[in-house]
């Protein structure tokens, strides 16, 4: 006599058909942490739309994108960093450090009040300014795995450091633009698409977004940060190199520091020890509000780059819109805190 063949329950898909419309939407935020923050840039280009028609204008979009130039370069490495649960607020410094050198390497010597070092070759300078940027983000990852520090305690130390040597070395003097040799201030230049402005600056970024947003997802190296920032332990067991991992990671940080220091002379045209103080809150903002966990082992490099641009977007629209700047400092914290209670959310997801 036959036995009655028992159906197969395929559990999982028992599971996924149990799952709440809310729950679907957390699991594919959990795939894909960029689209929370790609659909509030669309909304929030659609509202500013709305209220001010000049906002799509090509002379204001041609000012976003200028303005996204610095914050976005530097983010790339704070995302890298905060991808190993890590974090740095030395950013800035070490960026104003290094574009102090390039500058004051490379400033003719018929100025006035020059240092020794002044006429070097100009490639030559932004060279040696893009090492030190990536000896000064070496120092950093040395002693956070060296000595086990935390990487917030050592990165605000170096932040005090780097910009008292910057003060120090470079005498907290201002290189003005006719001083500064015209390759210093190559990437600020424009080419014209119709009536809209694009900056090579601009292209530069977008060439290094792609090229670590290719890293991070198809190396080994981009996995092992992955890994290292979701759980440095159980990587640690499947053989990854972790202290090395994170020591390579400050590194690279360090050498994208570096270029954007040179970005950051084109873009600004002069050479200032006191660039924007809040630098290292922007980077942190754009890399939060685009989706990277700052628990680690979560985010995108495009995710990043919407961000950046989310922040840049907001400024700019309430600034057309007619409101004070507290106004817009108000909402980037409100827009940070609301990043930060969705990816909580998002981390809960169950697979």
């Amino acid at each position: 006599m036959s036995q009655a063949s028992t159906p197969t329950v395929d559990l999982a898909e028992e599971f996924m058909e149990r799952r709440t419309p809310l729950q679907r939407v957390q699991s594919v935020l959990h795939r894909y942490p960029y689209l929370s923050p790609l659909v509030v840039l669309i909304i929030a280009m659609v509202v500013f739309t709305l209220i001010n028609e000049r906002f799509l204008l090509p002379g204001n979009l041609s000012f976003i994108t200028q303005q996204s130039v610095i914050i976005g370069t530097l983010a790339i490495a704070q995302t890298l960093i905060i991808l190993t649960a890590g974090i740095d607020l030395s950013i800035g410094a070490i960026m104003v450090f290094a574009q102090m050198m390039m500058a004051n390497l490379a400033v003719s010597t018929t100025a006035s009040n020059v240092l020794p070092i002044a006429g070097q070759n100009p490639a030559i300078s932004i060279v040696l300014g893009i090492i030190a940027a990536i000896l000064a983000g070496a120092f950093n990852g040395f002693l956070i795995v060296r000595f086990n520090l935390p990487p917030f305690i050592v990165t605000l130390g170096t932040l005090s450091i780097f910009t008292a040597l910057t003060l120090i070395l470079f005498k907290a003097r201002t290189i003005q633009g006719p001083e500064i040799p015209d390759l210093l201030k190559w990437l600020g230049t424009t080419i014209k698409i119709g009536e809209f402005q694009l900056m090579y600056g601009v292209i530069l970024m977008l060439v290094l977004f792609a090229i670590f947003a290719y890293i991070l997802r198809n190396t080994a190296w981009g996995r092992h940060v992955y890994a290292v920032g979701d759980d440095p332990a159980a990587a640690d067991l499947s053989g990854i190199r972790v202290k090395r991992v994170i020591f390579s990671v400050y590194v690279v940080a360090g050498l994208v520091m570096g270029i954007t220091a040179w970005l950051y002379i084109g873009r600004v045209g002069s050479a200032s020890p006191n660039a924007d103080p809040l630098i290292n809150l922007d980077t942190i903002t754009a890399v939060v509000i685009g989706g990277t966990s700052l628990f680690g082992g979560r985010g995108t490099m495009i995710g990043t780059l919407i961000g950046t641009f989310i922040i840049i977007v907001v400024e700019n629209g309430l600034a057309l819109a007619g409101l004070d700047q507290a106004f817009r400092v108000l909402a980037v914290g409100i827009l940070v805190i609301l990043a930060v209670a969705v990816d909580q959310w998002i981390r809960k997801v169950k697979a």
